[in-house]
């Protein structure tokens, strides 16, 4: 029988050794910010725990409401954290989301996977070691991912701006 052309599931920890020496998409080494370290490689607990809490800065910086980060530590070995936030509108949840991937890119960390972002309803930007969920408000509410992880530790994020 043929081959269906189709790559083998891999686990997250398969998929977190993956990105150790990736090199970026034009050949060139990806060297990350001196501010935000990057998820490649063996990253540190603390070096997660920051580019976690950028992304969530990142979110609050584009007038996400309501920001979360979960601390899943300890509670699945899934992921490390949990961002979650909610836009004002489709349009809105769309825009944090394009906000996150090219400013945390920028930083040497890339999505290893994105869902949603060209409807705008609920996105899912996947870091590996952490993921962001996006919500428009009504979606949000349905789905309570923080009374759903309830166990986890919220971790307080600091919304800088005159409008916070």
């Amino acid at each position: 029988m043929a081959e269906s052309g189709r790559k083998p599931a891999r686990s997250r920890s398969a998929a977190k050794k993956s990105l150790a020496g990736r090199p970026a998409a034009n050949g060139a080494s990806v060297a990350p910010a001196t501010e935000v370290p990057s998820t490649e490689g063996n990253a540190s607990s603390a070096d997660i725990a920051a580019l976690a809490r950028r992304a969530a800065e990142l979110c609050a910086e584009y007038r996400a409401n309501d920001v979360v980060m979960l601390n899943l530590r300890g509670v699945t070995d899934m992921t490390d954290f949990f961002i979650v936030a909610s836009g004002t509108s489709d349009t809105h949840v769309r825009s944090v989301g394009e906000h996150v991937v090219e400013e945390m890119r920028k930083s040497g960390a890339r999505a290893h996977h994105v869902e949603g972002l060209t409807q705008g309803r609920w996105v899912l930007l996947d870091f590996v070691d952490f993921v962001v969920h996006l919500f428009h408000p009504t979606l949000r509410e349905f789905y309570q991912l923080e009374r759903l992880w309830s166990d986890a530790e919220v971790i307080p994020i600091a919304v800088q701006g005159a409008g916070a």
